[in-house]
């Protein structure tokens, strides 16, 4: 139950406004807490400028699939690859200079910094990444509220500066963790239209989400886990025509 590989990662690829660019693919992926195995043998592709939800109960597996792709889950077996390389041993930080970027479901925004300083602090990793300007543009509310500090903040403006901070970043990849919970309706219209735009970029985006109605509005194509495996690969036609089915499913 060990990972396997090399530190040597490539930068991401790829130019902005096209979808080019690395890919994300997972081979025979396990992993474990302790004893316990919660993901078993996961096969799993994101292409660049595609949006792919992960799907499932609580306790399917989604967060720590999320987590073992950004290397802050370790007891592992199996491939994560990206731009074709064996992600293997190679750090957290490594990964987000390689150009995944992480958006876990706690946002990890710095309370006492700013917005303008949250969105600051990360280092630029490729030519991808967004200018404050542009970040301004596409999130008035922070431009807004750049002088407030993070307690400051709502929930869906917490979420906004999540996913901006980010893309300033230049990632090429988003794993988005549960990014409408807890929102009213109005923000979660809102998060579905950066997601969109996000993906006109070219930016690929891995998207943990309960909401199979906000899912099916975003993405391209769907994973459903149960018990740490993958039972089905949908596209989005064929999970639109099975929402009812997928809600009681997930018990919703």
């Amino acid at each position: 139950m060990t990972d396997t590989g090399t530190d040597d990662v490539r930068g991401p690829v790829g130019t902005t406004g096209r979808a080019t660019g690395p890919t994300l693919e997972l081979s025979g992926l396990s992993a474990w807490y302790g004893e316990a195995r919660v993901l078993t043998d996961v096969d799993l592709q994101v292409r660049p400028g595609e949006v792919v939800t992960l799907v499932g109960r609580n306790g399917a597996g989604k967060t720590t699939l999320l987590r073992s792709v950004m290397g802050l889950h370790r007891q592992v077996q199996g491939t994560v690859s990206w731009d074709g390389n064996d992600l293997g041993r190679t750090s957290p930080d490594r990964r987000a200079k390689a150009g995944i970027g992480w958006v876990p479901d706690d946002r990890g925004i710095y309370s006492t910094l700013s917005v303008a300083e949250n969105l600051r602090l990360p280092p630029v990793v490729s030519d991808a990444a967004w200018s404050l300007d542009r970040i301004y543009e596409q999130f008035p509310v922070l431009h807004e509220r750049r002088d407030f500090p993070g307690t400051k903040l709502s929930g869906g403006e917490q979420q906004m500066l999540a996913i901006a901070r980010v893309l300033r970043m230049g990632s090429r990849l988003l794993l988005l963790d549960e990014p409408s919970e807890g929102l009213a309706p109005v923000i979660v219209q809102r998060i579905g239209e950066i997601i969109r735009q996000i993906k006109e970029q070219g930016v690929s985006v891995l998207l943990v989400e309960q909401n199979v109605t906000f899912a099916s509005t975003v993405a391209d194509r769907h994973y459903l886990l149960a018990q740490g495996r993958v039972v089905e690969s949908l596209d989005n036609d064929s999970f639109q025509s099975r929402t009812t089915e997928l809600l009681e499913y997930l018990g919703m």
